[in-house]
């Protein structure tokens, strides 16, 4: 992966997370998180 892919890729987590804060509330992101912990919890059974 370039610098420019990197730093493009960077922006545009960073705009949907600006949009997510603005328009929901941050709700997509508390899903996600959520999401990303019982995934983890999910993976540590499996371990």
């Amino acid at each position: 992966m370039t610098n420019q892919i990197a730093i493009a890729l960077g922006l545009l987590i960073l705009a949907a997370l600006g949009y997510d804060h603005y328009s929901q509330d941050g709700a997509a992101l508390l899903f996600l998180a959520k999401k990303g912990l019982a995934l983890i919890e999910w993976l540590a059974f499996w371990r």
